[in-house]
């Protein structure tokens, strides 16, 4: 690649780190970039380098989310295991799987995110009243990190917006809070897909390690912009990336 193909993928990179520490959905930033630079790639070597920088800005999201907001250790680190193993599983099955029947899914989905969140302005803004007992907590996150990171294993986008969404949703977190918890599992998922992929070759490892960098920096200004901001801003964010997540979706399939 020429001096200028790298800047583009640092750039989208470092861009891809702030969205994902925010609301998730970085992957549809550096994926399609990557695609774009290197046309020849194969797409399970595009999967793995993404997975490589995204690792890195995910953890650092956790580490400073970690700083200012309560986690549920014991909860939250079983979850992460679980969405390590079956994003793994996911990764295994991606040539398996027709993704042209998951793309339309993935965008029913996704309207019915941004309908609901804009129909219920309350969601995400404060914790719950009555907060959800232990087993709940549990039950939630051991579902979620389940089924999320078999998802995040076999397509990717939008994955710590389902977290997100799914924890503010079902256990009446926050949405800082909420995405604090996600950074958790989706780091889980990212280690997991990552361990598959680099272990048959689908990870470009120089490539990847230069992205991480530039990943990690978006992540620290995303995390604190949403730690400073709050809830507010989280959910403005998180509907704009909605919809853009929506529309190269849509281009992707239809265009």
């Amino acid at each position: 690649m020429q001096l200028g193909d790298w800047a583009v993928l640092l750039v989208a990179a470092a861009a891809a780190g702030w969205v994902d520490a925010v609301v998730g959905g970085g992957g549809l930033i550096i994926l399609p970039t990557l695609f774009l630079v290197a046309p020849g790639i194969a797409p399970q070597t595009a999967l793995g380098t993404n997975k490589l920088a995204a690792l890195s800005g995910t953890a650092t999201a956790v580490l400073t989310f970690a700083r200012k907001v309560p986690m549920q250790w014991k909860v939250l680190i079983p979850g992460a295991v679980i969405a390590a193993i079956t994003a793994a599983c996911g990764a295994a099955a991606v040539s398996l799987i027709d993704r042209d029947l998951f793309i339309p899914l993935v965008m029913v989905v996704l309207v019915a995110v941004a309908v609901f969140v804009t129909l219920r302005p309350s969601v995400g803004m404060t914790m719950a009243t009555h907060p959800p007992t232990r087993r709940k907590v549990i039950l939630v996150v051991a579902l979620a990190a389940g089924l999320i990171g078999l998802y995040d294993g076999l397509l990717g986008p939008g994955t710590g917006t389902f977290l997100i969404i799914t924890f503010a949703t079902l256990l009446g977190t926050e949405f800082v809070r909420a995405a604090a918890m996600a950074k958790v599992i989706n780091c889980g998922s990212n280690v997991g897909a990552l361990l598959f992929l680099g272990t048959t070759g689908h990870v470009l490892w120089g490539l990847g390690a230069a992205m991480a960098v530039a990943n990690v920096a978006g992540a620290l200004v995303g995390s604190r912009m949403a730690l400073a901001k709050g809830a507010g801003f989280v959910r403005i964010v998180l509907l704009v990336v909605v919809v853009v997540m929506v529309v190269r979706l849509g281009l992707q399939q239809f265009g």
